[in-house]
């Protein structure tokens, strides 16, 4: 598939060198992107996933962002789009590792710590994209959880930030959409790889739990960051080109 070889710019994904990002920076290369994406702190995984896109015959480039810098973020958004003419579509896909805490063990001040670090951070780029993406009539997709449909104990943290993130999109999809914008969500579910994975290597997810959130799935298997980003890349392209505001719950049907 070419979904995005006629597109104007590039693909800005934030969070590239997580399982998520990284899955979702090469599935929208192989579908015709050029891409930008952003990362923290890991520069070798960046490089490597910079090099493996120019292999495939696409442009690529990777930026160190912290997404709770405000300034920063702001002139990310204006480099991609100077140097790729444009941005048609905009990733959220980045976040901290979120312990699974009950609720009563979170103090407002980690509560604070946390929406601040997902939920204002993807404000800072979204907001400053949303003129990049009215030239472009381009898409806005946010990777958020399938915990905000179906709360699983112990994932407030998590789900309290992600479902403030996907109240933003719904107002982005309501109030952008005079100028051609769409915005949309993808929401994960258990997985094998990214967050999933480090809760069951850390062991905060016993085989006891596991057992647990396998049998709470009618398809009873894990998926994994493939199954996030092809999702993302149909609501970022044409091919959803009459969806807007909608969460897209990836989860094997756990919130059924």
């Amino acid at each position: 598939m070419s979904d995005f070889s006629g597109r104007p710019g590039a693909a800005l994904i934030s969070g590239g060198t997580g399982a998520i990002g990284a899955a979702i920076v090469r599935t929208l290369a192989a579908r015709g992107s050029d891409v930008a994406f952003t990362y923290r702190s890991n520069q070798a995984a960046a490089d490597e996933l910079v090099a493996q896109i120019k292999e495939s015959g696409q442009r690529a480039l990777a930026l160190k962002l912290d997404l709770t810098d405000e300034a920063a973020s702001a002139k990310v958004v204006d480099d991609v789009a100077e140097t790729f003419g444009g941005i048609h579509t905009v990733v959220y896909a980045s976040g901290p590792f979120v312990p699974m805490v009950h609720l009563s063990k979170i103090s407002p001040s980690q509560y604070r710590d946390q929406i601040n670090a997902d939920a204002v951070a993807f404000y800072n780029l979204v907001h400053p994209a949303l003129v990049k993406l009215r030239a472009t009539q381009g898409s806005i997709v946010a990777v958020t959880t399938a915990a905000t449909t179906r709360f699983p104990v112990r994932d407030g943290l998590s789900s309290g930030a992600k479902g403030a993130v996907e109240a933003v999109v719904r107002g982005l999809a309501a109030e952008e959409g005079r100028f051609g914008i769409r915005a949309n969500s993808v929401g994960p579910g258990m997985l094998t790889d990214g967050m999933g994975g480090e809760l069951i290597t850390t062991g905060e997810l016993d085989e006891a739990a596991l057992a647990v959130t396998m049998r709470n799935i009618p398809l009873r298997r894990f998926g994994d960051s493939g199954d996030i980003a092809e999702a993302v890349a149909f609501l970022a392209s044409d091919r959803a080109k009459f969806i807007t505001g909608q969460k897209l719950d990836v989860d094997g049907g756990y919130t059924v």
